[in-house]
């Protein structure tokens, strides 16, 4: 049965979806490649970019969409936590310790 629109080919809001879809992709690219640059000496790249990738999804699950200023943020958020974690263990593992510390 036809419907309304089944003419074969992707109407407006299919073409502008996917144009959407194409900037945002866009987007998320430069979003990982400046935070590369901003984290360079202290995350690998492939961190980073799972990292935009996890921030993406969490954003879309809470929102239900993540547009690239909210990744960013949110990504940056993770990646200067997981710094932190990262320079105090290398401060605990450079301590000194009697053999009975935890």
């Amino acid at each position: 049965m036809a419907h309304q629109g089944d003419s074969g080919r992707p109407d407006r809001e299919d073409a502008a979806h996917q144009e959407a879809a194409a900037s945002g992709e866009a987007g998320y690219a430069q979003v990982g490649g400046r935070l590369t640059k901003e984290f360079a000496n202290v995350h690998a790249a492939d961190t980073v970019a799972r990292c935009v990738e996890a921030a993406r999804h969490g954003a879309e699950e809470v929102t239900g969409a993540a547009s690239p200023d909210l990744v960013e943020r949110i990504a940056r958020k993770h990646l200067q936590v997981l710094a932190v974690v990262a320079a105090e263990r290398r401060r605990q593992g450079s301590r000194p310790t009697l053999g009975n510390a935890p």
